[in-house]
């Protein structure tokens, strides 16, 4: 489900990643693995420093948007609201929230696609849609099969999917 987050009270910093990044984030599910954005360890996750950070705060009054998806820390995908209305920050960015100072924030949560489209038993929209649920499994089973191979070959072959992948599913229109 999408959602909006509404400081009503306080201040929060929100760090925000495009999704273009997602290979520099060390991403496990839908969570970076790294946790500690301002000071990362870059001996365990040197790739992240070609990440391009992007760091707004949220007042009193300030509105976050967040499209439906992903986890509730730094896995999750959202947009500051006001860049949709100047066009400065495209959808699906990962971020990670810290509160500068006690704060009341509100969330509204509501579904935009057709609801054939989410996992029923889901409530609160925490889940990715089904067909994206079903997609990873069916990776991770395609993932445990290369396992039998020599490391060469499954090396080979995982190349091979992941350039499918990006040929097949990737948007081409990212500037």
């Amino acid at each position: 489900m999408d959602n909006f987050l509404i400081q009503i009270t306080g201040k929060k910093r929100v760090v925000l990643y495009s999704p273009k990044d997602a290979p520099y984030l060390y991403l496990s599910g839908t969570k970076s693995e790294v946790l500690d954005v301002d000071n990362p360890d870059f001996e365990k996750y040197p790739l992240f420093v070609k990440a391009k950070r992007y760091e707004c705060y949220l007042e009193a009054g300030d509105v976050l948007f967040i499209p439906g998806g992903g986890s509730k820390n730094a896995g999750k995908i959202c947009l500051l609201f006001q860049a949709v209305l100047t066009g400065l920050i495209k959808a699906l960015w990962f971020h990670n929230v810290i509160s500068e100072e006690f704060g009341v924030g509100l969330n509204v949560f509501w579904k935009h696609l057709p609801s054939e489209c989410y996992d029923k038993s889901d409530t609160y929209g925490n889940k990715d849609p089904t067909a994206a649920s079903r997609a990873m499994q069916i990776l991770d089973r395609a993932l445990k099969t290369l396992e039998e191979l020599p490391e060469e070959y499954r090396d080979f072959y995982a190349r091979r999917m992941v350039l499918r992948i990006q040929e097949k599913a990737y948007r081409t229109d990212y500037k």
